[in-house]
């Protein structure tokens, strides 16, 4: 490797070289959705967000070993299903199977391990038991399992939290057995009607944060390297994560904490709670996926990002300047050019740049284009550019998504000019550019322009060769 990955670390608030636990190797652990309701564009960044991370970092010669969890019991999940009607487990389930769709949409790789909370009860038990033990967590009368947070000098140092101000702010509740108010649940005893488990004091299910302190050690160990999520969850979700997994372990839990920005619109974050959101899986349907997943990149991954049609536009009209440059040179046989590749790295490895990485993307498009235009080689940039969008995850391969917004127009002259449309736009463009040819073998200049003309006023170029014409969108 002949630089050096940086990483911005929450828990340190520094940007810190980025050391691997384990030599070559690095264990990644993702918080999952919690399964209550269908995927927004927030969980699909989050998705994305990672997912480029993993990439860049098996790119970069990096084994990595990729956790991410599904939660599928929890106070939300339950309130869910009783408004549906479902049980737990066939809500839970079903929209598994949505976020597992909107994931493949936007070409985020399937995780190494995809652990479900309630297949993991055993292991939280244990780590529940070890912190009792310790004197770091109490059970109560009722059956409820309490953290107590104040054993815990470090507790706030993810979130910058003040345990006395948090004491402060929390309101006193009748009938809580609770030590201290800022305790948090790591058991919650049985109430009727909701999931439960037996345990030694008694009935009952899991805290959410429990969840994911067992799961990461079951798959990844005591100590692994990097623990990723949104910035919603920093507090309070990690900051207990660590307080429950150091607490019960003694031992450093995760060593890179990375957080991805949230998904506003109109200026607020979208949020399942108050129903101010855009939907996953129709706007991979309605936008497509690569043009989605280009939106999230577009911006680093750390900052907040504002949803806008004219955003998602501007990525799909990128997305049609690689592809009509990877279209218009045969870039198989050429090594990607070396300078390039050098400037990508250098961007991807402060901190995972990817807004400046497609930058230099977009600059060898141009650079590309400009050449082929002067009639020079541009095979090696052309390879640059499949090379560095592959690394991103952004998939251009199919083109007729990207056409269907003039394939009637396309149609339409096809059907003009007596030439049979087909049925997608792409073979139908083929089809002109025959036409055109028998129009110039027979000297029909005015047909042959009129082709030329109305496909350029559509985007669309026409470049004639020795061995024939072909087309490519500008």
């Amino acid at each position: 490797m002949t630089s050096q990955i940086r990483v911005t670390n929450t828990l340190s608030r520094q940007t810190e070289d980025f050391v691997p636990v384990s030599g070559n190797e690095v264990s990644m652990y993702v918080c999952g959705p919690t399964v209550q309701s269908p995927p927004h564009l927030g969980h699909g960044r989050a998705a994305v967000a990672f997912d480029m991370i993993r990439r860049y970092l098996v790119y970069r010669g990096y084994e990595v070993s990729f956790v991410r969890n599904i939660t599928d019991v929890e106070d939300k999940i339950i309130a869910a299903a009783a408004e549906t009607g479902e049980t737990t487990e066939e809500l839970s389930v079903r929209v598994a199977r949505m976020f597992a769709e909107a994931y493949d949409g936007l070409a985020v790789l399937e995780p190494d391990v995809e652990p479900k909370a309630t297949e993991h009860i055993t292991e939280m038990l244990e780590m529940i038991e070890r912190l009792i033990d310790r004197g770091l967590a109490y059970p109560t009368e009722n059956g409820d399992v309490y953290y107590s947070v104040r054993t815990l000098e470090s507790y706030g140092r993810l979130s910058g939290q003040d345990v006395d101000e948090m004491r402060a702010g929390t309101r006193e509740i009748v009938g809580d057995l609770k030590h201290d108010p800022v305790d948090f649940a790591l058991w919650k005893a049985a109430k009727p009607g909701e999931p439960s488990w037996d345990s030694r004091w008694g009935p009952g299910r899991p805290g959410w944060h429990i969840e994911c302190s067992a799961m990461a050690q079951r798959y990844l160990g005591e100590t692994f390297d990097i623990h990723g999520g949104g910035t919603d969850l920093i507090f309070p979700h990690h900051e207990n994560e660590i307080a429950q997994s150091e607490g019960a372990n003694g031992v450093t839990f995760a060593k890179y904490w990375l957080h991805n920005g949230m998904v506003n619109l109109g200026g607020e974050k979208m949020s399942k709670s108050t129903g101010h959101l855009i939907d996953l899986l129709e706007a991979v349907d309605r936008y497509g996926g690569a043009s989605v997943r280009l939106f999230y990149l577009r911006a680093h991954y750390r900052s907040p990002l504002e949803f806008s049609e004219a955003l998602i536009d501007e990525a799909r009209t990128s997305l049609r300047r690689i592809s009509g440059l990877l279209e218009r040179v045969d870039y198989s046989s050429h090594d990607a050019e070396p300078e390039v590749i050098a400037a990508f790295i250098e961007k991807m490895d402060d901190d995972f740049n990817t807004p400046d990485a497609l930058g230099v993307a977009f600059d060898t498009v141009r650079e590309a284009n400009r050449r082929l235009d002067a009639g020079e080689s541009a095979g090696s940039l052309a390879a640059a550019v499949a090379e560095m969008i592959d690394v991103l995850g952004v998939h251009v391969e199919g083109t007729e998504d990207d056409l269907s917004e003039i394939g009637a127009t396309v149609k339409a002259l096809a059907t003009g000019l007596g030439v049979d449309p087909a049925a997608e736009p792409a073979e139908t463009l083929d089809r002109l550019l025959e036409r055109r040819s028998v129009a110039r073998a027979e000297r029909d200049f005015e047909t042959s322009d009129r082709i030329r003309d109305e496909l350029a006023a559509l985007g669309i170029g026409i470049e004639d060769g020795s061995d024939g014409s072909k087309w490519h969108r500008r």
